[in-house]
């Protein structure tokens, strides 16, 4: 039987690669707006939603990730409800490299908190008298791709406008 020595299993460990888990999940904010309290929607409505993710560290290994999902339901002029949840969770990540952290904190982390907000959701908007609003899963590795599109022309316009121009 072989025994593992303290260099082997360090190797290990760069071999596993990161390691995510989640110490904390929690509900910054929650609204709800029931503007179509007294009308029903007749047939399907409207339903738009939009996602945003942010991160930040806490220390050494800690990180907060928050999930911000708004959603409204309409038809034609007549709104129905408006619901907004803010939901986090702190992670311990371990064992990285600094050019994977940004993608697993706007990929990984929120892929981990999803299922819960879109519970949170679909109780909250179910409770306020609508069908419950179930999202569909949603593309993290999309989102983060926008997001560095939309970072890249705003850093090339603030080049653009710094940069003197000859006329």
């Amino acid at each position: 039987m072989a025994e593992e020595t303290p260099q082997a299993g360090a190797a290990s460990e760069q071999q596993q690669g990161p390691q995510i888990s989640a110490t904390a999940q929690f509900t910054r904010a929650l609204t709800f707006r029931n503007a179509g309290a007294l009308t029903k929607p007749q047939g399907p409505p409207s339903i738009t939603v939009n996602i945003h993710v942010d991160a930040a560290k806490r220390d050494e290994n800690s990180f907060l990730v928050g999930l911000r999902i708004d959603a409204s339901s309409q038809q034609g002029e007549q709104e129905f409800y408006e619901v907004s949840l803010d939901y986090a969770g702190v992670f311990n990540i371990t064992n990285y490299e600094q050019r994977v952290l940004e993608p697993l904190l706007l990929i990984e982390c929120p892929r981990i908190l999803f299922p819960f907000a879109r519970r949170i959701i679909a109780d909250t908007t179910r409770d306020g008298g609508y069908s419950p609003l179930m999202l569909d899963p949603v593309d993290f590795v999309a989102l983060y791709r926008r997001e560095i599109t939309r970072r890249a022309a705003e850093k090339a316009a603030a080049e653009q406008a710094e940069s003197p121009s000859i006329n």
